[in-house]
């Protein structure tokens, strides 16, 4: 075995081409991301998991349905623009905004070494989700962001094997780290653009 990072599909591997983004391969890397909410370890990242996997199922139940039709996130949208219900675009929707959250928020640990988790991931926060929640999910994320482990706690469970072995050095993890969020950060941009260009969160 070997540190979490490297246990999980990275955003860096999913394939883009002139048609779009790989759906299944987004949506295994994407599935690897919710993953470190465990070792965040806080049962009030409850919410922020449970959105994040709801999400990943809409957009999966969609491609399931339509693999012709679904190959990247970018088809799937679009053939599903005509009807009447466009489950999987919102879900979409939703997931990238998470994952942004998600995205900015290690960014932000990564740029500052010596801010905690808890005001990187606030600071996140501010600036990717509470826009689009109400009062009472407002006060969900607050308690959540005051709940994030110590930062060395958490660097030590993302560097460590869970077999035992030795842990990653700080250089690799942060390598490695990095290269994940440049490529998630990439994605979510793109399609955040997509969606924008097209109009396709219209309604919904």
């Amino acid at each position: 075995m070997a540190p979490y990072l490297e246990t999980v599909k990275s955003f860096a591997d999913v394939e883009i081409t002139d048609a779009g983004v790989n759906t299944t391969q987004f949506l295994e890397a994407a599935e690897g991301l919710v993953g470190l909410f465990d070792i965040l370890g806080s049962a009030a990242f409850s919410v922020v998991q449970n959105d994040l996997k709801g999400n990943i199922a809409k957009v999966r139940t969609r491609y399931d349905a339509a693999p012709a039709l679904s190959g990247t996130l970018e088809k799937l949208v679009e053939n599903e623009k005509g009807e009447k219900k466009r489950t999987a675009t919102e879900g979409l929707m939703w997931l990238l905004r998470g994952l942004s959250f998600t995205c900015k928020a290690l960014q932000n640990a990564q740029a500052n070494k010596t801010e905690e988790l808890s005001a990187a991931f606030t600071k996140s926060y501010e600036g990717t989700l509470k826009k689009f929640h109400n009062f009472v999910v407002k006060g969900i994320f607050s308690v959540a962001m005051k709940a994030c482990p110590y930062r060395a706690d958490f660097y030590a469970k993302l560097a460590a094997d869970p077999t035992g072995g030795p842990p990653a050095s700080d250089e690799k993890l942060n390598q490695e780290l990095n290269k994940w969020l440049e490529a998630l950060a990439s994605i979510v941009a793109r399609m955040e653009s997509f969606y924008e260009t097209g109009n396709y969160g219209k309604g919904l």
